[in-house]
């Protein structure tokens, strides 16, 4: 048997956010890949002046290729397919906080950075007047 059927029936209903995850890393990958290969010819390009421009065409194919051989390659490892499952259920079990307790959470850190921040001026402060004491 495959590592995909002995999964217990509750990961199956996990699966589907699995599959969005590796469909979001094609995405990702495609869109480096790309982004990566233009910046490098552009930048090759300012040295090599007699470079052409790179075709779009090809940079796009060559990249959502390569991000697409990637995200199969990884889908299909077992490892990998394991982890990505095991990372789903372990959201799941997340408790999300209420809109109440993050509105107070925020403001519980933005206190206490105004605060800090205040702390570390007048720290600053005192140090640059005790140096401009001690070398004036």
């Amino acid at each position: 048997m495959s590592e995909k059927s002995e999964a217990s029936p509750s990961t199956f209903g996990a699966m589907k956010y699995v599959h969005v995850m590796y469909l979001t890393g094609l995405f990702i990958i495609g869109w480096l890949l790309i982004n990566i290969v233009e910046s490098v010819w552009t930048s090759l390009n300012y040295q090599f002046t007699w470079m052409p421009a790179p075709n779009s065409a090809i940079v796009f194919l060559g990249g959502a290729g390569v991000a697409v051989v990637l995200v199969l390659y990884m889908w299909r490892h077992p490892k990998v397919n394991r982890l990505a499952i095991e990372i789903v259920s372990e959201l799941s079990k997340v408790t999300w906080p209420s809109r109440k307790e993050l509105y107070a959470s925020t403001v519980v850190v933005l206190v206490v950075s105004v605060i800090a921040a205040i702390i570390l001026g007048l720290f600053d402060m005192f140090w640059s007047w005790a140096t401009d004491l001690l070398y004036s």
